[in-house]
């Protein structure tokens, strides 16, 4: 028995599949749409023509802000004046996208001190305070013992020629000098001001331990190391023992796109000893840096030399003087050098050779045989920069690296701007370096025809 289905019911399922069908792709509209799909609300749709024209005249007017009932002022949270730009309801937010950006403390440094405080609280750990109070009982025994060892020199100081006993006051000045800085070494406030570039170098507690600091924590010991490792002594000078931390900074290096070479600006950059740099870092000259121990000025003579310039002559390498500056006033209060360095002999950029090895750039900074009396060094020319003999110069006046000074070295190589300073700084033909061709040991029997 076969059963048939109205016709009235088969209209409605027709309709209700249309409408399953649109609403689908209504759906799938939506999905496609931006998400700036809430600005459409305020587009026309499908209205009549009336509708339209009623909304028109009658504008309709957004509904109003909901009221909420503002907290009453406190004297610890007083409200923030409203900005008049942003109108009565002063909520509108700045246009973009507004993020706190973290403000930078600044550097430690005598114009931006910071002073030391306890990195935990007063009773937290009961070990730390016993050990802060022990410091502080035998920083008072040390000076105490420093008041009374005081006295006694200015009184033997005071006795007659006759009646004074040299040898025990020299004694006692030597006592009274490790007072003077056994009686803060340990207080945390002083080590404070030291680690962190606060030192006041006219005190002698500052002086040992920044000193102490350069010698044993690598500074020295790298410098030391690329000296002896590069061959710079004995190459250069028999023996050097540095008594102060002299310090270099030249321009970063360019960057490798040749746009940004001309739009980045470089900054300048601490140089560590034996590294290679470019010769288009060191076109210009140095800004040195000295940390030195003594409070009393002293005369110090700069010099920079190549060590390794080829000599076709000889078939070996001889050296060539790129600057030279006497005559330089230097303390502990003299953090770089006060005078010009260009009154002398000028600073020549390093100008490394094509086809030669790694060049060698020593800087020196040695002190004068008289530390108050200037000296008379003439001025080297172009001819007497080229074989430079440094230690028949300091034979001549005087130096000698065992006796103190700064020292730095770097390295550097061929390269294209080379030929830049050749023809602009130097203003003379570029020469170019190489091995010599083996012979061939057949050229003969190649001139020869092999078949007749």
């Amino acid at each position: 028995m076969s059963t048939q289905t109205p016709v009235p019911f088969l209209r409605r399922v027709s309709c209700r599949l249309r409408f399953f069908k649109c609403s689908s792709t209504v759906m799938l509209t939506l999905r496609r749409l931006p998400r700036y799909a809430p600005r459409l609300v305020s587009v026309r749709g499908n209205a009549t023509l009336d509708a339209t024209s009623t909304s028109q005249a009658q504008p309709s007017t957004p509904p109003p802000p909901p009221v909420t009932a503002k907290p009453p002022p406190t004297e610890t949270t007083p409200e923030a004046p409203v900005d008049e730009a942003q109108g009565e309801a002063g909520t509108e937010q700045p246009k973009g996208k507004q993020r706190a950006r973290p403000t930078r403390r600044p550097h430690i440094s005598l114009e931006r001190p910071r002073e030391w405080c306890r990195p935990i609280a007063k009773g937290v750990e009961p070990a730390y305070d016993y050990a802060l109070r022990y410091i502080l009982r035998d920083a008072a025994f040390l000076r105490k013992e420093l008041d009374e060892l005081r006295a006694q020199v200015q009184a033997e100081e005071g006795k007659p020629e006759g009646a004074r006993d040299d040898a025990a006051l020299e004694r006692m000045r030597e006592r009274l000098g490790i007072l003077e800085i056994q009686a803060e070494a340990n207080l945390p406030d002083v080590r404070w001001k030291a680690r962190n570039g606060m030192a006041d170098m006219s005190k002698p507690i500052y002086s040992h331990l920044v000193e102490q600091r350069w010698r044993e924590e690598g500074d020295l010991d790298l410098l030391m190391e690329r000296m002896y490792q590069m061959n710079v002594v004995p190459d250069m000078l028999p023996e050097l023992r540095p008594s102060f931390d002299l310090r270099i900074r030249y321009l970063e290096p360019p960057p490798k796109s040749n746009y940004l070479r001309t739009r980045v600006k470089r900054k300048l950059k601490q140089v560590e000893p034996g590294i290679f740099l470019v010769p288009e870092q060191t076109r210009r000259p140095p800004e040195v840096y000295t940390t030195l121990f003594h409070t009393d000025t002293r005369l110090y003579t700069l010099l920079m030399v190549d060590l390794d310039v080829p000599n076709p002559e000889t078939q070996s390498f001889t050296t060539y003087l790129h600057w030279m500056q006497p005559n330089i006033p230097l303390s502990a209060f003299t953090p770089s050098p006060s005078v010009p360095l260009d009154t002398h002999t000028p600073y020549v950029p390093p100008h490394p050779q094509r086809g030669s090895p790694y060049h060698r750039y020593v800087l020196l900074v040695l002190p004068q045989s008289s530390a108050t009396e200037p000296i008379d060094i003439p001025v080297f020319g172009e001819l007497e920069r080229l074989g430079f003999n440094f230690r028949a110069f300091a034979d001549q006046y005087g130096f000698d690296g065992a006796q103190g000074g700064g020292a730095h070295m770097w390295r550097e190589v061929w390269d294209e701007t080379v030929s830049h300073i050749y023809q602009f700084s130097l203003k003379k033909d570029e020469p170019k370096f190489g091995r010599m061709p083996k012979p061939d040991p057949y050229a003969e029997l190649k001139q020869k025809k092999k078949y007749v």
